[in-house]
């Protein structure tokens, strides 16, 4: 982590760091292909915010919050019969949105 945004740039700003979208788009990614299959059985789709926000030092809460509402677009694209098409913009959306929120200052605990 490079240390704290500017000041000003808080989600009064709707500016989006884009280094955030990415780290944040690839580990969504990554939590998403890699542990689906296994903790989908185990666990709730709020374990991949959590876990998102943990490897990318966001704090849980904004994130769980937009990972639910990341859901609704998500499901829409279910009913349509289109999952994975869903999950694609499920991630990118889940990633633009995680984008707006704070930078963590180096070293901090979420």
């Amino acid at each position: 982590m490079t240390g704290a945004r500017p000041p000003g740039a808080g989600p009064e700003n709707s500016a989006m760091d884009s280094d955030i979208l990415w780290r944040v788009a690839v580990v969504q990614a990554l939590a998403v292909i890699v542990l689906s299959l296994f903790l989908g059985l185990l666990f709730s789709h709020s374990f991949f915010a959590w876990f998102t926000a943990w490897v990318v030092g966001l704090a849980v809460g904004p994130v769980l919050i937009r990972a639910v509402l990341t859901g609704i677009p998500s499901a829409l694209f279910v009913i349509l019969g289109l999952h994975w098409l869903g999950a694609v913009v499920a991630i990118g959306l889940f990633a633009a949105w995680c984008a707006t929120l704070p930078r963590p200052l180096a070293g901090a605990t979420p």
